[in-house]
C-alpha cells in the first residue's frame, strides 16, 4: 500500500469579516455550531495536522484544539497572509487551505486535490464547480512558503494571482453547495441546507 504524502490545513478565520457588520465570521452560529467547528469537523478526518489562521479572539479558536497563527502583519493583507504564516508552520508537505465560512466542505476534498496535484505534477490544485473557481480552497506544496513571501513583499494580495504564478490545476467538484460561503448575518439567519 502506497504511503501518501501528509497534509496540513490551514482554516483561514483572520478577516476582517466586513460583509458581517466586523463579527469575527468564524465564530458566528449556524445551527447553533460556529462556523469554524462545521470546517473543522468535516477536514479533520482528510488531514494530519489543522492550524488555524486568526487575527482576533485567538483564544476563542485555540479552544478548538488546533495551533492558531496570527498574520505577521497588522494590516489584514487578505488570505495570502494567513496561508504563507500557516504554510511556514506546516509540519506536512502538502497543505489544504480552506475559508472558515465554508462549512459543507466535500468529504473528500484533501484527497481529490491530493490525486490532481500529483497526477499533473502541479504545484497547487484548485477547486472548482460549474459556477467558478473557489480560490480558497485549494492545495498546495508547503515549500511554496518562500515564493508566496515574495510574492507579498511584492504587493501582491490576490489569491488567483499568485496561483497563475504556478504550475496549477483546477479540480471539478459536482456539487456547487459544498463550497457555499455564509458571508453574511443574513445568510446564517436563511441557512438552507
Amino acid at each position: 500500500m502506497a504511503a501518501y504524502p501528509k497534509i496540513s490545513a490551514i482554516v483561514l478565520a483572520g478577516g476582517q469579516a466586513k460583509r458581517m457588520n466586523g463579527a469575527d465570521k468564524g465564530l458566528q452560529l449556524l445551527h447553533g455550531k460556529p462556523l469554524i467547528a462545521w470546517v473543522l469537523e468535516r477536514i479533520a478526518p482528510q488531514v494530519d495536522e489543522i492550524i488555524v489562521s486568526a487575527n482576533r479572539n485567538q483564544a476563542v479558536y485555540a479552544a478548538f484544539g488546533h495551533p492558531v497563527l496570527a498574520d505577521d502583519t497588522p494590516d489584514f493583507k487578505g488570505p495570502l497572509a494567513g496561508l504563507r504564516q500557516g504554510m511556514a508552520a506546516a509540519r506536512h508537505p502538502l497543505v489544504l487551505c480552506v475559508p472558515c465560512d465554508t462549512p459543507l466542505l466535500p468529504t473528500n476534498l484533501a484527497e481529490r486535490l491530493r490525486v490532481a496535484l500529483e497526477d499533473s505534477q502541479a504545484q497547487v490544485a484548485v477547486a472548482a464547480t460549474l459556477e467558478h473557481s473557489h480560490r480558497t480552497v485549494c492545495l498546495c506544496r508547503s515549500d511554496l512558503s518562500g515564493h508566496l513571501a515574495a510574492f507579498l513583499a511584492q504587493g501582491g494580495r490576490k489569491v488567483g494571482d499568485w496561483q497563475a504564478s504556478l504550475k496549477s490545476v483546477e479540480v471539478f467538484f459536482q456539487e456547487a453547495e459544498n463550497f457555499r460561503n455564509f458571508n453574511t448575518l443574513e445568510d446564517l439567519a436563511a441557512p438552507g441546507k
